[in-house]
């Protein structure tokens, strides 16, 4: 990876990081868990519990956004339950009431980083947790992306995006600096489309 990219990055993780952890004595309301019985065909009877992110499963769109300079646009943001603390993955976000995860795509493209595309292909659909919820994400990669804006980020929102190469993108993957499940399938499934645009 070029010297002055890892530097980069590297200075945007030093960012983020946290300091320190504190435990609340009070909850956000934002996750909540509901209990359900369930009744098998062969007369079985299963209790799951269900994660309820907001008031919806929690489902969400991955974006591999690819310039019109054949850069690929990654995010850095605050992620304080991981090793590193801070996340280096794919731009992403939650589906709105009544939005489609190709619309929730576009608009999180736009948010998090000022680009827009005017073709979009979805790679892949997976589950973020099948044990505990019904969050489905689909993985989308964005072609032509341009800048024509500023980040639009929610109040309680830090992300700085970052600019690399299809191939310092692969070496992030390799060293393990991007570690996002979603990320890493929509990477990989993204990677015969990557292939043939060499």
């Amino acid at each position: 990876m070029r010297k002055e990219k890892i530097n980069e990055l590297n200075s945007y993780i030093e960012e983020f990081k946290t300091k320190k952890l504190e435990l609340l004595d009070k909850e956000s309301g934002f996750l909540k868990i509901k209990t359900y019985k369930s009744y098998l065909e062969d007369g079985r009877e299963l209790i799951r519990d269900k994660l309820i992110k907001g008031n919806s499963d929690g489902n969400a769109s991955i974006i591999l956004p690819i310039t019109t300079d054949n850069e690929v646009i990654l995010t850095v943001q605050p992620r304080i339950f991981t090793k590193s603390t801070v996340g280096i993955a794919l731009p992403a976000g939650y589906v709105e009431e009544n939005e489609t995860h190709i619309d929730s795509a576009r608009r999180e493209l736009l948010e998090e980083t000022g680009y827009q595309s005017d073709e979009l292909i979805e790679v892949c659909e997976l589950y973020q947790d099948e044990g505990c919820g019904g969050a489905s994400n689909k993985g989308y990669l964005a072609l032509n992306c341009k800048k024509i804006g500023k980040q639009k980020l929610d109040k309680d929102e830090y992300i700085k995006y970052f600019k690399c190469s299809i191939d310092e993108l692969y070496e992030l993957v390799e060293k393990k600096y991007i570690l996002d499940v979603g990320s890493l399938l929509t990477i990989e499934k993204a990677k015969k489309y990557l292939e043939e645009r060499r």
